[in-house]
């Protein structure tokens, strides 16, 4: 990409900015704000909004963590050959610490439970900030073995690394055979015949949605991860100049458990995480990006199998006048012998209880599945139907699972705006501007 010409039009820069905000004349609205002013009708120019706070939360595979930890005392054993946290598998390395002790140690957060076919890096990622123990079980390389439990309080080095996050664009998929298939893009197997449609994406609110020539992203720019306030470092694999995505790193000390966790599907678990961005508005052309609603967005559905392009809908197809929020109402749970909502919820947000199914909304991500399984249909909201003409074929398909929680990213928006606000979030230049290799 080059920079050049993009910078010469600009009519304002980020020190100027931040400078509006420290002097209590800066306006900083949400992404939903912005877009809630566009449908009203009314119009807004450069000089009605300085910075715009901007978030995605869904499944995001490209995460592992870092951790370095004492587990037991000096020359107890030579190295560690094999670690388990929670039965989920941790790479050993990079650095031995040969006789001290101390482990260092990378977790995916794809990785699986070697016990619990429903339990990941991202549960266990979670259940740490949530300062709950830990097992971490150590394999030596004279083939010993000892457990010894532990916490995120008592482990110094702890931090989140993104490979590949934010997506500015993803997909939406169906599957058209015959025979049902286990995907990550599902928490169940899925359905074929064009009986059902998952997606993923914030579409309007997504930071590069809002800034896709990475004018104010670069590498430096600071963001909050998880909650945390991390940094971008870079493009992401498989990112593109049309489609790019986001690299960068945060410290899971100071992570907020509602934004992450574990997405259990068909293929296994995944990892949910939330980035909240901001945008400093700089010229025109920023602004016109910003102003894009969900129906001016472009979104491919795809054939899961092959990932062939079938039709191409809008964010607006999947967002427009559906609910975000999945509503529970105890007093239609007919308290079924076994729970399908329970068995099917890719969260563990639905429990069986003595009375009933038991819903926590505080772990629910708001995919909607519940709503295709309860039986006493206790469970509601519209998650829409796309309608999508392929194969000679005119198709209305319903959305039967999200894998974006658009609920708790504009709740990071907000958090993010209101730190800003209150001068505890600041904004600089990044160190460098974002470039492709040829």
């Amino acid at each position: 990409m080059n920079g050049a010409s993009d910078y010469t039009e600009k009519r304002r820069t980020i020190p100027e900015i931040q400078a509006k905000i420290d002097a209590g004349d800066a306006v900083v609205l949400t992404a939903e704000e912005i877009a809630s002013k566009m449908r009203t009708g009314e119009e807004i120019g450069l000089e009605d909004v300085d910075v715009v706070t901007t978030a995605t939360r869904g499944i995001m595979s490209g995460t592992y963590a870092v951790f370095s930890f004492k587990v037991s005392e000096p020359d107890s054993f030579i190295k560690a050959s094999e670690v388990l946290m929670n039965g989920v598998p941790a790479v050993v390395g990079p650095c031995p610490n040969e006789r001290l002790g101390i482990l260092d140690l990378i977790v995916l957060g794809t990785a699986h439970s070697i016990s619990d076919l429903r339990y990941g890096g991202g549960h266990l990622f979670r259940d740490m900030v949530e300062g709950k123990n830990v097992t971490v079980d150590v394999t030596t390389n004279e083939g010993n073995r000892f457990s010894v439990e532990t916490c995120l309080s008592e482990i110094p080095f702890a931090r989140l690394y993104a490979t590949r996050h934010a997506f500015k664009n993803y997909r939406a998929f169906v599957n058209p055979g015959k025979e049902p298939i286990k995907t990550i893009f599902h928490a169940l197997p899925f359905e074929g015949g064009f009986r059902e449609m998952t997606f993923c994406g914030c579409g309007e609110l997504n930071p590069l949605e809002n800034d896709p020539k990475l004018e104010t992203i670069g590498i430096g720019t600071r963001v909050l991860i998880n909650g945390a306030e991390g940094f971008v470092t870079g493009q992401g694999t498989r990112s593109v100049p049309d489609n790019p995505n986001l690299t960068g790193f945060a410290d899971l000390h100071d992570m907020v458990p509602e934004y992450m966790g574990g997405f259990v599907t068909s293929a296994g678990p995944e990892i949910i995480n939330t980035w909240a961005v901001p945008i400093p508005v700089l010229n025109e052309g920023m602004l016109e990006n910003i102003l894009k609603l969900d129906s001016q967005i472009p979104l491919k559905l795809v054939d899961l199998a092959g990932r062939i392009p079938l039709c191409e809908i809008t964010y607006g197809d999947v967002w427009d006048n559906t609910d975000l929020n999945v509503k529970y109402v105890p007093e239609k749970c007919i308290n079924c012998k076994v729970c399908s909502v329970a068995e099917a919820c890719p969260m563990g947000a639905v429990s069986k209880g003595e009375n009933g199914a038991v819903h926590d909304p505080e772990l629910c991500f708001n995919c909607g599945l519940c709503i295709s399984r309860c039986r006493g249909e206790a469970f509601s909201a519209n998650l829409g139907t796309v309608r999508c003409e392929t194969g000679g074929c005119l198709r209305d398909i319903k959305v039967t699972l999200r894998q974006s929680d658009r609920t708790r990213a504009v709740k990071a928006a907000q958090e993010l705006k209101a730190k800003i606000l209150e001068g505890k979030f600041r904004l600089k230049e990044p160190v460098e501007r974002i470039s492709w290799r040829e």
